[in-house]
């Protein structure tokens, strides 16, 4: 319930800003905003835009919605070894320290976020630390920062952005054209095409457009998987990598929530199209074959 509520509030502040900002850039710009112009700069706004204010809040959202604890002062030999263990692989990566904390939870997952590769966050669940090795806990821990030297959440969502502008654009184009051609059909009869009908039509051609984009995205996400499993093991050796997802198709996952699930260790879906991680043979597969 605590993250639907935050879900919830976050998404109506989001709509305010945006809406503010809408208005400003039409103010300035002297668009209209009945014209195609204009419905592509309102698409772009909102697709840019909340794509990019999720990611400058998806540090402050993750820690709220997963209540992860950031270790500031490593009070037991575990949370000294997690913190040590980031700042070395931070260092060899090339990127400033993330901020490093752990969540509890009996599923094994981590993940990363954060706005850039000098302002990230790494998390690891309570279950993933007490049932794995050391070394495959340091293979996880090299897949997110890896991740975060690879700037991926950057290029998700400039991706989203694009996919989100498009998704709008294209759905409130269709609806249009439906609308003129219903509306001419039954001018003659003396009805029309409403404002609930047209909004109707724009929320379900959404839907059909956001789902066969999802696939573009989700397939783009599934090649940062690949990436950023080549980047632990150039950081950790690839066996410690292989072993660390071994190790995860043994025991409970979960699927992470909203945006963190593309920067999960692990994910999981009834169809690879759909999927954010490539599944864990292939991934193993793929470490086998690196040189």
């Amino acid at each position: 319930m605590k993250r639907i509520l935050l879900f919830i509030a976050t998404n109506l502040a989001v709509v305010l800003v945006l809406g503010v900002v809408l208005n400003i850039v039409f103010s300035v710009l002297g668009i209209n905003r009945s014209s195609v112009g204009g419905l592509l700069v309102f698409c772009a706004v909102f697709g840019f835009g909340g794509a990019f204010i999720s990611l400058l809040i998806s540090k402050w959202m993750a820690k709220r919605a997963y209540n992860v604890q950031v270790i500031e002062q490593p009070r037991n030999e575990m949370e000294h070894w997690l913190l040590s263990t980031v700042t070395r692989q931070a260092q060899q990566a090339g990127i400033g320290m993330p901020e490093v904390g752990i969540y509890d939870s009996p599923e094994m997952n981590a993940f990363a976020t954060g706005a850039s590769r000098n302002s990230s966050l790494v998390a690891v669940s309570s279950g993933l630390m007490y049932s794995m090795s050391r070394d495959e806990a340091e293979a996880v821990l090299a897949h997110e920062v890896s991740h975060i030297a690879n700037g991926d959440m950057v290029t998700m969502t400039l991706l989203q952005g694009v996919v989100n502008t498009f998704v709008m654009f294209f759905a409130r184009m269709v609806a249009n054209l439906i609308s003129s051609v219903l509306s001419n059909d039954e001018e003659e009869e003396g009805g029309g095409m409403g404002g609930i009908a047209y909004f109707a039509t724009v929320m379900v051609l959404e839907l059909v457009f956001g789902i066969l984009a999802s696939i573009i995205v989700m397939w783009f996400s599934r090649l940062r998987e690949y990436r950023a499993d080549e980047g632990a093991a150039r950081l950790v050796g690839k066996e410690k990598m292989i072993s660390a997802l071994q190790r995860l198709g043994q025991g409970p996952q979960a699927e992470l929530e909203g945006s963190l699930a593309a920067f999960g260790i692990n994910g999981r879906g009834k169809s690879e199209l759909f999927m954010s991680h490539p599944p864990l043979e292939k991934r193993i597969q793929s470490l086998r074959e690196l040189r």
